[in-house]
């Protein structure tokens, strides 16, 4: 069986959120997830 690693960052606007988990992400070879942006594009298309 494998295991699957999640890391989350939270946290106010404007801190420094997506910069560190785009540099976190890409220094471990992980996948970067953009949540806000898909909650986003929901609300944009189902508004």
């Amino acid at each position: 069986m494998s295991t699957i690693t999640i890391v989350t960052l939270d946290g106010p606007a404007g801190v420094g959120k997506t910069t560190v988990a785009r540099l976190v992400a890409d220094q471990l070879d992980l996948a970067y997830l953009d949540t806000g942006a898909m909650f986003r594009a929901v609300a944009w298309r189902f508004g």
